[in-house]
């Protein structure tokens, strides 16, 4: 079966595309401010200078001095350049973040050779800056870092100064060293693993979600535009039926060789002109969101929401009925919302993507609960997409004229915000084709 695309953009172009149009999620790393690793830095500046401090003088074990505190100073002297260089509200990039931890390694690794490598109990240190990257670095960047980690990992098990300590300094065999290498280098890569992936998915849904707010904020902004309009009418009916009124009068008065005569003819003419747009503008419930039309029957809902996704090669068909006995004949009412507008919309907008030559629309209703059933006569969602639908980014078309798999998101988010439960599969007859269901429980009925 062919791998189906959830993605289902509207008229406009979707939200967040013009970024995408590479076919990539959005690379937002370096979304952290400088002062945030310029804090980190002074805090594991500090805390060496003090177990520096403590070893030594504390402890008295014997260890190179200068070469530490020089180590030590060092870092110290690059996050003051780097503080002063630029503001500390300033975002740096992934490049920069990446050099930055790289940085912050290579300084934690000369200080381990300084003091006993690998045998150190301050080894573990240096998962720090892995563990960092992972939540703020792409993918290429987590890369290049685990690999300086575990290649310095590799040269403090091979090469380190004796570990501080009074008289001779302990031997270890060489298979518990070999231990240690193969611990941290494993823990290297799957905090990299872990950390990026799990970091990964909450960007991804951020991003998603914020597509949906501006997708909602698209409907409501198109829904007010025509609550304004049917204000308009109604503000503007009174005036003009005067004006008409005026109009018929002077006509009646005025002689046919009267040179004012075509003026207020086309003055009568234009007047009625007017009155028949604001008549459509006062009746087209599609367009018209006043209190005439916040509660409405579903079906008429469901077509009004469906009506900008057809095409011609595609038919659309609407079926509505009540299911069992003892149901009221007469539709259930539903409110008007831009949540069902904008998601029934892009579920139909999908489905009509992927059609053969039909989809068919069916609404029914129970006293238990009122349903929208979307079927298309296409190949169908694949069984390796289903667990996925409902999720952001999911789509074999992402990066390809805009679209970026969001549309099903977009839609379910929309959807479950008025109550309803969203749910995908498949046509079961031979035919073939997906099949989307959205039910809310509960219905209202107009005598209720």
């Amino acid at each position: 079966m062919a791998v189906r695309d959830d993605d289902a953009p509207r008229s406009a172009e979707p939200p967040l595309a013009a970024s995408r149009r590479s076919g990539a999620v959005p690379v937002l790393r370096g979304g952290v401010r400088l002062r945030t690793l310029v804090l980190i830095r002074w805090g594991a500046v500090a805390g060496q200078a003090f177990t520096a401090a403590v070893v030594h003088w504390g402890l008295g074990f014997g260890m190179p001095v200068l070469a530490v505190g020089g180590t030590i100073a060092l870092s110290a002297l690059l996050n003051l350049t780097v503080s002063i260089g630029r503001p500390g509200s300033a975002r740096i990039d992934d490049r920069e973040a990446a050099i930055f931890l790289a940085f912050d390694i290579l300084q934690l690794a000369v200080l381990l050779y300084l003091t006993g490598g690998l045998t150190n109990p301050f080894s573990l240190l240096l998962l720090a800056p892995v563990a960092i990257g992972a939540t703020i670095l792409s993918l290429a960047s987590n890369v290049a870092l685990t690999l300086l980690t575990i290649a310095s990992i590799a040269v403090l098990g091979l090469f380190y100064q004796p570990l501080p300590w009074r008289g001779p300094p302990p031997e270890l065999p060489d298979i518990y060293q070999v231990g240690v290498w193969a611990g941290l280098s494993l823990t290297t890569m799957l905090i990299t693993l872990y950390g990026w992936r799990l970091a990964e998915e909450q960007r991804q849904m951020a991003d998603a979600l914020a597509a949906a707010q501006a997708a909602l904020a698209r409907e409501q902004q198109l829904s007010a535009l025509g609550a304004l309009a049917a204000a308009a009418a109604h503000e503007l009916g009174s005036p003009l039926s005067t004006i008409a009124v005026v109009t018929k009068e002077m006509l009646r008065e005025i002689e046919l060789d009267d040179p004012l005569r075509e003026d207020v003819e086309l003055l009568a003419a234009e007047s009625e002109r007017c009155r028949s747009i604001l008549a459509r503008l006062s009746t087209d419930p599609a367009g018209d969101v006043s209190d005439s039309y916040t509660l409405v029957p579903l079906p008429a809902l469901i077509e009004a929401a469906a009506q900008n996704c057809a095409r011609e090669e595609i038919a659309i068909a609407f079926e509505a009925g009540p299911v069992g006995d003892g149901v009221p004949k007469t539709a259930p009412i539903q409110l008007r919302s831009p949540e069902i507008m904008q998601g029934i919309g892009n579920i139909v907008q999908n489905a009509v993507s992927f059609a053969r030559r039909e989809v068919r629309v069916t609404t029914r209703w129970t006293r238990e609960w009122s349903e929208v059933e979307v079927v298309d006569d296409g190949p169908g969602f694949s069984e390796a997409l289903l667990d996925e639908l409902g999720t952001p980014f999911i789509s074999t078309r992402q990066g390809q004229e805009g679209h970026m798999g969001l549309g099903v998101f977009i839609a379910k988010t929309l959807l479950e915000r008025t109550g309803a439960n969203v749910t995908f599969g498949n046509r079961g007859d031979t035919g073939g084709g997906a099949a989307v269901s959205v039910r809310w429980p509960n219905p209202v009925f107009k005598a209720t």
